[in-house]
C-alpha cells in the first residue's frame, strides 16, 4: 500500500506541469544513445506518447551521424570531416538521404506508432518545411551539401498538430533550385522550436548536460543564463559537438521559446522527470 501511495504522490506532483504544459508544443532533438540503444529508444517513445496524451504537443527532430558512417562504410565510401563537419559531395549526398530518410525517420514513426501515436515522418523538403543555403565556411573551403537554415515555413507542422498527429523530423533542407543539404539537426530543432511558437525545445545528448569542468562528470550546471552560456564558449569551457546545441537553445530563446534544455538521454524516462518534476535534470538555458 505504501508503494502504491508514493505513485499517487508522484501523480499528484506532475498535475501542476501537466496543465502548465497542456496544449503546448514542446520541440524534442532525438539522437545519441537514446536513439542506439533499442530499449532507450522504445522508453523515449513511450514517455512522448504519455506527453501526447496528457495534452502536450511533442515535435521531434532526429540525427542520424552513426548509420550515415555505417551506411558509407557498406559501400567503400570516404566520409571526411572539416571543422568538424562532414564534406559532402552529391554521392555522399544521397547515401545521407537514404540513412536519414529510409532508415532512422521510418525506424523511428514504425516504433512511434507502435507506442500508440499518429506519427508521421517528414524532412525538411515537404512542403518546403526547411528552406535551405550552402554552408559558406570563412576561410572558402567548400563542404559540398552541407547547409545552413535560410527560413522555416511551419504550416505543415501546425497543421498536423491540429489534426493530432506527431511530426518527425529529419534534418535535410532544400533551396530554391530543389537541392538537397545535410543540416545540423540541433540547429534544426532550435529553429522549428523557434518558428512554432515552442513552449520548450528539448536536446538530448550523451553526456550529462553543460559541465563546469568537462573531466568531472559532477561538474553538471543546472541552470544558464545565455550570456553565461556565450562566455563559456568563448572561453572554451563548452567545445565540440555541445556548441551547436548551446547555439540552437540561444537562437530558440532569443526568438522566442520560453526555456531550452539539454538533457541526458541515457536516463530512462528523462523527458518526464525534466517536463514533470519540480527538480528537472540535466542543464536549463534561458
Amino acid at each position: 500500500m505504501e508503494e502504491l501511495i508514493k505513485k499517487a504522490d508522484i501523480l499528484i506532483e506532475s498535475l501542476p506541469y501537466m496543465k502548465e504544459y497542456s496544449n503546448k508544443t514542446v520541440v524534442i532533438k532525438y539522437g545519441g544513445n537514446a536513439m542506439i540503444n533499442q530499449d532507450l529508444m522504445v522508453s523515449v517513445l513511450e514517455d512522448i506518447t504519455l506527453l501526447k496524451y496528457v495534452g502536450v504537443n511533442p515535435v521531434i527532430v532526429h540525427g542520424g551521424g552513426p548509420v550515415i558512417s555505417e551506411n558509407l562504410k557498406k559501400l567503400n565510401l570516404e566520409s571526411d570531416f572539416y571543422q568538424g563537419l562532414r564534406v559532402t559531395n552529391k554521392e555522399i549526398m544521397e547515401v545521407v538521404e537514404q540513412a536519414l530518410l529510409g532508415k532512422v525517420n521510418s525506424q523511428i514513426v514504425s516504433l512511434a506508432n507502435l507506442a500508440g501515436n499518429k506519427a508521421v515522418g517528414l524532412s525538411g523538403k515537404d512542403n518546403n518545411l526547411i528552406q535551405a543555403k550552402k554552408y559558406e565556411l570563412e576561410d572558402g573551403f567548400d563542404l559540398g551539401h552541407v547547409g545552413e537554415i535560410k527560413k522555416i515555413n511551419p504550416e505543415i507542422l501546425i497543421t498536423m498538430i491540429d489534426n493530432g498527429y506527431l511530426p518527425i523530423v529529419a534534418p535535410v533542407g532544400v533551396d530554391e533550385a530543389g537541392m538537397s543539404y545535410n543540416i545540423n539537426a540541433d540547429l534544426v530543432a532550435g529553429e522549428l522550436a523557434a518558428a512554432l511558437g515552442a513552449e520548450k525545445l528539448i536536446l538530448l545528448t550523451n553526456v550529462e548536460g553543460i559541465l563546469d569542468n568537462p573531466e568531472d562528470k559532477n561538474s553538471l550546471i543546472s541552470r544558464l543564463k545565455v550570456a553565461e552560456a556565450q562566455e563559456m564558449i568563448k572561453d572554451g569551457k563548452i567545445v565540440g559537438g555541445m556548441i551547436p546545441k548551446v547555439d540552437s537553445c540561444i537562437t530558440a530563446l532569443n526568438k522566442g521559446v520560453n526555456r531550452t534544455h539539454i538533457l541526458d538521454g541515457r536516463i530512462p524516462h528523462a523527458l518526464l522527470l525534466e517536463i514533470f518534476t519540480e527538480s528537472g535534470i540535466g542543464t536549463m538555458i534561458d
